[in-house]
């Protein structure tokens, strides 16, 4: 007789305030009987916050690849399974979305347990834009692309959302500026729930400014407003191919490279960039 398959549930926990769980959240932890998790030390706090005490085993992005079948083999045999990250929701910046990913291609039920989010928690207090934006994350770690990712959305219209970690954030800002220009508008939120919660509102060399007197503590969500209509159409004039693959080269980008920043910059296809450049 086979046996019905069990659901992975992927339960948001707080991003700082061991206030912010749902009462379902708690009760599917308590009832499941295994809990994948990010940091299983991280975890075990909020499990004994709750007296719960369910096995736990650890889930993370060093071992998602050999975990993560045996996790799924779990759950084909019948047996319910909660993901949780150490914030948050899995899936948005740890290997949650790996494990659902494993989970619905051996047709097994994913199932949100949802709550807390620093990403929306920091956009709806922000004061910018909340009706239309794009989660970005944490930057690439090597400089190269980074800019690269920076130039793809710099003319973007929307509200944009980072993630960083407060020994990385002054350099972040410094890419930023480089890449949006230093007017413009932006939110600096940390400690989110937390005794100490702040958001530093201003332009990107205002945020840039404070954080290099103060130095920055907890970890950081940051809102960046999209490009305003008049600067999109006044790069889309004033750029050229020759300015852009040249800017690029100089940036210290190899010419392949640069060509194809410059394709993205300007929505045209490498092959037509690099004949205007022949014919210059």
């Amino acid at each position: 007789m086979l046996h019905p398959k069990g659901t992975l549930y992927l339960a948001a926990t707080p991003i700082g305030n061991l206030e912010d769980m749902t009462f379902r959240a708690v009760r599917i932890l308590q009832e499941a009987p295994l809990i994948a998790a990010e940091d299983t030390r991280h975890t075990r706090k909020l499990l004994a916050r709750y007296d719960i005490h369910t096995r736990l085993t650890s889930y993370h992005e060093h071992n998602k690849l050999e975990k993560g079948p045996r996790l799924v083999d779990f759950l084909v045999e019948g047996h319910d399974l909660v993901c949780v990250s150490d914030a948050g929701l899995p899936g948005i910046a740890d290997p949650g979305g790996h494990l659902a990913e494993l989970a619905i291609a051996a047709g097994v039920q994913v199932s949100p347990l949802p709550g807390a989010n620093a990403a929306l928690s920091a956009l709806i207090c922000s004061g910018l834009d909340a009706r239309r934006f794009t989660f970005i994350g944490f930057l690439p770690r090597t400089a190269a692309k980074s800019r690269e990712l920076l130039a793809e959305i710099a003319a973007r219209r929307e509200t944009l959302i980072f993630y960083e970690a407060p020994h990385h954030l002054k350099n972040t800002l410094k890419a930023l500026i480089a890449a949006f220009g230093a007017s413009r508008s932006a939110v600096a939120a940390r400690e989110l729930t937390k005794r100490y919660e702040e958001f530093r509102r201003g332009t990107l060399s205002d945020i840039l400014a404070h954080y290099s007197e103060e130095e920055p503590r907890g970890e950081f969500v940051l809102i960046v407003a999209g490009a305003e209509e008049s600067a999109v159409k006044e790069n889309a004039l004033t750029e050229t191919p020759k300015e852009l693959v040249t800017y690029f080269m100089e940036e210290g980008r190899t010419k392949k490279e640069a060509l194809r920043e410059t394709a993205k910059r300007l929505n045209m296809s490498r092959r037509d960039v690099y004949q205007i450049l022949l014919e210059e």
